[in-house]
């Protein structure tokens, strides 16, 4: 069993009925205190795009916001969804961030367009859009602009990404298919694994062990590193946790259907009578979720780190109350010692 996991905060600024994208903004940053607090070692904020469900479009503004208000948690993208943008541009941002934040800064990549198909297409006008084929060279440019390291015979290689003094983030690639954790190994880049996404994770250990087989020391990391990313609710009761995990399951539904609703009040969602088809889809999500009580969540967490041979964790949760979700992350703070580690 992992006794010693570092564990992390993967935040979407999920909106609630009832509440404003400001409120969830808000709560991000101070949930992100909360988490420094606890012992937390990252906070990392999503990117989603023409959504009422999810308030973070502008990650790299929240991380600014979440950093300025602590003082020695790591924060991070999970992520910037590269695909949409200049690899220059997103370096100076980033660099940006870390002259402010030397040592703290993280930048998370996925190439998921974070949108449906529209939405990716109005990030991208007037210009055409980025295809997805471009990805890994959009990557080696990024990674190359944020650290000075350009190869010389590159079109651009005299452009330097500003500003100040050098220094750079850390660079993860984010995703849930093999593709991505090839790119990693092939870069010697971390990787982390959405498992969250609930979606082909009966893959991901072995994605996890492929990557770890194919890895290339690089100068930005000689030894391979995965985090894995996980959903979890946690109260002082299993049932408890199953009852406030009730607005997530049907926000979930909703959304999987098109309909992206705000994150519906528990009562509304206990009375939700699912469709088959829906009550068989929440089903096989909840054998990957991680509900329940501190015990039982810190049983289900080590198991699956386990799995993905890591000690690196990050933990998303989604409910309606604010107050639950700070209430979770706090029982799984104790249930870990994430404090006594701290000191």
């Amino acid at each position: 069993m992992k006794t010693n996991l570092k564990l992390s905060v993967v935040d979407q600024s999920p909106v609630r009925q009832g509440g404003t994208a400001r409120d969830a903004v808000l709560e991000t940053v101070e949930l992100a205190k909360a988490a420094e607090r606890l012992g937390y070692h990252r906070y990392w904020v999503a990117e989603h795009h023409n959504v009422a469900n999810f308030a973070g479009t502008a990650p790299e503004v929240l991380i600014g916001q979440i950093a300025a208000a602590t003082s020695t948690i790591r924060v991070g993208s999970g992520g910037v969804m590269l695909s949409h943008y200049s690899p220059f541009k997103v370096a100076e941002t980033f660099r940006m961030l870390e002259t402010f934040f030397p040592g703290r800064i993280d930048l998370g990549l996925g190439r998921a367009p974070g949108s449906d198909q529209l939405t990716a297409a109005v990030l991208s006008h007037p210009r055409q859009r980025i295809d997805v084929r471009y990805y890994p060279d959009q990557v080696r440019d990024l990674v190359g602009f944020l650290n000075n390291s350009v190869d010389p015979e590159h079109p651009f290689a005299s452009v330097h990404a500003g500003p100040g003094e050098f220094t750079a983030p850390d660079v993860w690639l984010l995703g849930s298919r093999a593709d991505s954790a090839s790119m990693a190994a092939e870069m010697g880049l971390p990787f982390s694994f959405a498992h969250f996404f609930g979606m082909a994770v009966e893959q991901g250990p072995l994605i996890a062990d492929m990557y770890r087989s194919q890895f290339k020391p690089s100068k930005y990391l000689s030894e391979p590193k995965v985090n894995v990313g996980l959903q979890v609710l946690c109260a002082e009761t299993e049932e408890e946790a199953q009852r406030i995990a009730s607005s997530r399951n049907v926000a979930r539904v909703k959304s999987v259907q098109g309909t992206r609703e705000a994150v519906p009040p528990i009562d509304e969602a206990l009375a939700y009578q699912f469709r088959p088809d829906e009550l068989a889809y929440i089903n096989q999500l909840r054998e990957h979720y991680i509900d329940g009580d501190p015990q039982q969540v810190r049983e289900k967490i080590e198991a699956v780190a386990e799995l993905y041979k890591t000690d690196d964790v990050g933990i998303v949760t989604i409910c309606y109350a604010f107050e639950d979700r700070v209430r979770s992350y706090e029982l799984v703070a104790e249930a870990f010692g994430l404090s006594e580690l701290k000191k």
